[in-house]
């Protein structure tokens, strides 16, 4: 007769956050990199304006990337048991609806003032919302994570 194999006991939190806080630190040091090289850019193109256009632009991505981050992590405490998943989806629905809510009053607020330089804000923007999907892709590829985290099996027949 064998002994009893223990069952592996369940990570203290998903696998998944240190590979959210990668993403983080990853997007942060983009973020300085846009707001650097955007503000040079915009300086030399459209003056203070473009300066301040870059920096708002930047802020923007910044802000997008934060709330996407903290909902997937906030949604993960409820990633454990069956009963909470919709909790897990409508925690991430409301991020998404958040941003977009965010995004309209920003464009609102921001459309015609006599300090932002439209052209300037619309690139850093894109700069910002590109490269944190290319933060993403790179920290998820790199990262070592097996395709079934966070499973515990069930333990196998004995052969008596």
């Amino acid at each position: 007769m064998k002994p009893e194999t223990p069952l592996p006991t369940p990570a203290a939190e998903p696998t998944s956050i240190p590979i959210f806080r990668r993403i983080l630190i990853y997007g942060s040091v983009l973020s300085l990199a846009i707001a650097v090289v955007g503000a040079i850019v915009g300086g030399l193109v459209a003056g203070g304006t473009g300066v301040v256009s870059a920096l708002v632009g930047t802020a923007m991505a910044v802000v997008f990337m934060g709330i996407t981050a903290a909902s997937l992590l906030l949604a993960n405490k409820f990633a454990g048991s069956e009963a909470a998943i919709g909790a897990f989806f409508g925690i991430v629905m409301g991020g998404w609806l958040l941003k977009f809510v965010v995004f309209l009053v920003l464009v609102v607020l921001l459309k015609g003032q006599p300090w932002v330089d439209p052209t300037v804000l619309f690139l850093s923007i894109i700069a910002g919302v590109v490269g944190s999907l290319v933060v993403d892709v790179v920290v998820i590829m790199k990262s070592r994570m097996t395709y079934t985290s966070d499973v515990t099996l069930p333990p196998a027949p004995h052969d008596d």
